[in-house]
């Protein structure tokens, strides 16, 4: 938790006030025991009616005033930790978009998600739990035995006697939770990487007719992870018995020896009442303490993953030079490799190619053969091993990364759409886009149609993904989405594929037209969407095999004829 204390900066009031009003409410709880002791010796003993009344209405003051400061506590700890759970959470996900693909792939979606929402919770909640009773726990033990030690000093030697043999139990269930609680929130992730692969691929599992063995893989992680929790419950449950049958051995002690010295006349009824009082405010103080320690452990374990991310920096150092969008020569690659994190070979090996304003690069090439890797350099999702990538001139690292991708329009395999109405997905691109504007990218992306033909027209509500849209219609919105922000260079990564032939074309010509000025990437697997491209990029297992325009490839690439040829017969 220690890495995570900067974020508690803002809320030092409320970190000190609440512990403070909470010593207040134990300090009124260890008076009540004296007022007992009184109530008995000079009360009840001597028959006094007025006196016990009195010392009964100062003990229902005391309560009304230990419920006041408790609230008073409760309503600094809320604050202080709602508060800190919140700055946490946006730091976490401001701090995950400053982190590179690399990163991300590293750490996965789903323990990414688990981390910003169930670590941070817990982490959130051993703050709240440590403001609430940290001090107010150990301030009543140590109350108790001073008080204790004011009364009697032989019988307070069971308290010291008692407390050591409770500290070492604490330690010990410490010690085996902690790791244990880490690897059960490692494997909550799995189950979270699960289930979102499950819903995210419901069609294709109900496709194969493979609900069963899901079913089945699911329960066992479930399972799994029930075991491992199982586990640590059975320690942290010796704690609350172990804890109460040590504190009740030593009450029994206190009885059996403090009722010796009252046949003796060292000690008076009421001294014992309130030395056993203490003892049970011990205990309850123990028991509280123990459960202190169990949440706290979950949010170390929490922290550190938290801690973990906010600890990894991007493998990416961000320029500050702005794009001249006048240069001539766009986009150049020299003698680029690329290897994704933890690949044995590379994916890119010896790429070159120079793109001018206006020209349109086509690339194409088989399954896996690495176009959509070489497109993800372009915008500098990741960086390339070796060689040079050159946008308007300029290094990429060069560039401030938000004013680079501003320049590029990307449409993604995947056509994602968000929740929303279609102008909010169109305004991803630009937030001030006008209708004007986006009507045109529809118009361009042969989009206007279906969208005018929708009851609310670009006011239309999407689902979640746009699951509400057909395949066609969604790749249609994304590349209208990133058409609206008017890019100088476009990314169309096989974002055709849904497309009729007849689309295709109007889509190609639309572009050629209306958009004469903006660096076109198109990557496809049909040969008849790149014939018109001014350079034509054929890939094969991360290789360039021919670089030319259509004609000289036909003439001169063996790979480019053979795909050519085969999609043509």
């Amino acid at each position: 938790m220690q890495h995570l204390l900067r974020f508690l900066k803002p809320y030092r009031k409320e970190l000190i006030l609440g512990p403070f009003f909470k010593l207040l409410e134990a300090v009124f709880e260890l008076i009540v025991p004296v007022v007992m002791a009184k109530i008995i010796d000079n009360g009840i003993a001597k028959g006094d009616a007025a006196y016990v009344g009195k010392m009964c209405a100062l003990i229902v003051l005391l309560g009304i005033c230990g419920l006041g400061f408790a609230l008073t506590c409760q309503y600094f700890a809320a604050k202080c930790a709602f508060g800190f759970g919140t700055d946490l959470r946006s730091a976490l996900y401001r701090h995950i978009n400053t982190l590179s693909h690399t990163e991300i792939d590293r750490f996965g979606t789903s323990t990414l998600i688990n981390r910003i929402t169930s670590d941070a919770t817990s982490a959130q909640t051993g703050v709240n739990m440590f403001i609430r009773l940290a001090v107010r726990a150990p301030f009543l033990i140590i109350g108790a035995i001073v008080m204790a030690l004011l009364i009697d000093v032989k019988l307070s030697l069971i308290f010291l006697i008692i407390a050591p043999i409770v500290g070492l139990l604490l330690y010990f269930v410490m010690n085996r939770t902690v790791p244990m609680y880490r690897r059960n929130q490692q494997k909550l992730d799995t189950i979270a990487r699960h289930t979102g692969e499950n819903l995210d691929g419901m069609r294709v599992i109900r496709a194969f007719s493979r609900q069963k063995q899901e079913k089945d893989e699911f329960s066992q992680e479930c399972a799994d992870l029930e075991q491992s929790m199982l586990a640590v419950g059975r320690i942290s449950a010796i704690l609350n018995p172990l804890t109460f049958m040590i504190m009740n051995l030593g009450i029994v002690a206190v009885i059996w020896f403090g009722g010796m010295q009252i046949n003796t006349g060292s000690l008076t009824q009421g001294d014992l009442t309130a030395f056993a009082n203490y003892m049970t405010q011990i205990l309850l103080a123990m028991v509280v303490m123990a459960n202190l320690i169990v949440i706290l452990t979950k949010a170390q374990a929490s922290a550190l993953r938290v801690q973990d991310v906010l600890s990894t920096p991007s493998s990416m150092t961000e320029g500050t030079a702005q794009p001249d969008r006048e240069s001539e020569e766009v986009i150049s690659f020299s003698h680029v490799d690329f290897a994704y994190a933890g690949a044995g070979d590379n994916s890119l090996d010896d790429i070159s190619f120079t793109l001018k304003k206006g020209q349109t690069l086509g690339i194409i090439g088989g399954t896996g053969s690495g176009k959509s890797t070489l497109a993800s350099l372009i915008p500098r999702y990741y960086d390339a091993k070796s060689g040079e990538i050159r946008i308007f001139g300029k290094p990429v690292q060069e560039y401030d990364t938000k004013a680079l991708r501003k320049l590029i329009g990307v449409v993604p395999q995947k056509a994602l759409l968000f929740s929303g109405t279609i102008a909010e997905n169109l305004r991803w691109a630009d937030a001030d886009a006008d209708e004007v504007q986006m009507q045109k990218a529809l118009d361009i992306a042969q989009a206007a149609e279906f969208v005018g033909k929708l009851q609310y027209g670009m006011n239309t509500h999407l689902v979640q993904g746009g699951r509400n849209l057909s395949g066609g219609q969604k790749q249609r919105l994304t590349i209208a989405r990133a058409l609206t922000g008017q890019p100088a260079i476009l990314i169309l990564d096989d974002s055709m594929s849904a497309l009729d032939y007849a689309t295709d074309l109007a889509l190609r010509t639309a572009l050629k037209e209306q958009c004469s000025d903006m660096t076109i990437i198109m990557i496809s697997q049909r040969a008849t969407s790149l014939m018109d491209a001014d350079l034509i990029l054929v890939m094969d297992d991360g290789r360039c095999t021919g670089l030319g325009t259509h004609e000289e490839l036909l003439e001169h690439c063996e790979e480019y004829r053979e795909i050519y040829n085969s999609q043509m017969s």
